[in-house]
């Protein structure tokens, strides 16, 4: 059974593995993270980007999960409380991965699933979620849960396409 968590002070050795697992198939795992920085101090900054102080440049608060299945990191999930404009074309509410290891496996659609469910109760009523055109299984998994597509927009900072989904 998978369950999404906050960060915690005894993540850290597991936390900064699927970092570097996730960098080494070329995407972000830990967002901002500075292997200069403490943990405690990583985390201290992620609560407050929740509560939505200290946000850097083009942040907004967020809510950042681990997803564990048993006592292993799987993946994890990044729900933007806020849109601000790039969110709202191409970046959306939630964002999430997988470790290359748990791949097709379901747990996407289930970090997607409780991911909905955490912005539902932060009283985010119809949830964007976008994904590069060619992804097809993160397209499938949207879909899946109940994403209606939009339309298809170009992402600046990505430099792809992206299809763009509501799920209401």
């Amino acid at each position: 059974m998978l369950r999404l968590c906050p960060l915690r002070v005894e993540d850290e050795q597991v936390a900064r593995a699927a970092h570097e697992a996730l960098a080494a198939a070329g995407y972000a795992f830990l967002f901002d993270h500075d292997l200069d920085e403490s943990w405690d101090a990583f985390i201290e900054r992620d609560r407050r980007q929740l509560q939505g102080f200290d946000l850097p440049p083009g942040r907004v608060p967020a809510a950042f999960l681990l997803a564990w299945v048993g006592d292993r990191i799987v993946g994890r999930a990044s729900i933007r409380l806020e849109l601000n404009e790039y969110l709202a074309s191409a970046g959306g509410h939630i964002g999430y991965a997988v470790l290359p290891e748990h791949r097709r496996r379901g747990h996407a659609t289930e970090i997607l699933r409780q991911s909905l469910v955490v912005a539902r109760a932060a009283g985010i009523r119809e949830v964007l979620v976008t994904c590069a055109v060619d992804n097809v299984g993160s397209r499938t998994v949207i879909e899946r849960c109940g994403g209606e597509f939009e339309s298809t927009v170009h992402d600046p900072k990505e430099h792809v396409e992206k299809r763009r989904y509501w799920i209401r």
